[in-house]
């Protein structure tokens, strides 16, 4: 384990989350079908996981499919459920093997059956992997993810099992899919864009954000070093001096 250069392990984040964008544009650069910018945007999920085992972050969430998405049109979408599918079936072993626990946020019941059965059989086989926990969001809009914990504080309060007026942030963020996650120190955003595209709108309250023009296909570990970097050079302030 070492840290990318001129960062020292006290100015590492613990968390990364990473909106992967500009598949489609890299495909359409190239005059490729958009499956073909997914399929090679699969592949730099990669270098992301190499960079925080070798540098030591502990939590990696990657934005890998959002509730919007399902508005795309339905081939695209097969494939994308496709490429999730392979992408387990082919990395499965090198997840046990390099000791990460995978987990998933989002509606994943909305995933189609064998591509859900694939990343539920994953997940707890890697379980007790202790080297990286990485997150994939599926499904995922952070809006909704908020919307769910509303409904559960106040299924709870209507029955009687929680006081309205005991209701904090720590309630709220018990209540979302991440809960027991820390939340995001750094949050990556390929391609340029600058928007947070309803991802972990809560959690990233206090996010330093790094925007890079890299389209997502490109993005290799060196990038997600320099994004460390960057941040280690940040002070975060919280609100006070």
């Amino acid at each position: 384990m070492s840290n990318p250069p001129g960062v020292p392990a006290d100015k590492l984040p613990r968390h990364i989350a990473v909106i992967m964008d500009g598949n489609g544009r890299w495909a359409r650069e190239r005059g490729l079908p958009r499956i073909e910018g997914h399929r090679r945007g699969s592949e730099s999920v990669r270098g992301c996981i190499a960079a925080c085992l070798e540098a030591g972050v502990p939590y990696l969430t990657l934005y890998a499919f959002s509730k919007e998405n399902w508005q795309r049109p339905a081939d695209e979408v097969a494939a994308l459920m496709l490429l999730l599918d392979r992408f387990l079936a082919e990395r499965t072993a090198e997840i046990m093997e390099r000791n990460i626990r995978l987990q998933a946020i989002g509606h994943l019941q909305d995933l189609p059956d064998k591509a859900r059965k694939r990343l539920e059989t994953t997940i707890a086989k890697s379980a007790d992997n202790t080297a990286l926990t990485l997150t994939l969001a599926l499904s995922y809009g952070a809006r909704t993810e908020i919307t769910d914990a509303v409904r559960q504080i106040a299924r709870e309060a209507k029955a009687g099992s929680l006081d309205p007026e005991t209701i904090g942030e720590e309630a709220i963020s018990s209540r979302l899919y991440t809960a027991g996650t820390p939340d995001p120190d750094l949050l990556v955003r390929t391609s340029g864009e600058m928007r947070v595209s309803n991802f972990l709108l809560w959690q990233i309250s206090y996010a330093e954000i790094v925007v890079t023009p890299k389209l997502w296909p490109d993005f290799a570990k060196d990038d997600l070093f320099a994004a460390m970097q960057e941040y280690a050079r940040r002070h975060r302030r919280y609100g006070g001096i």
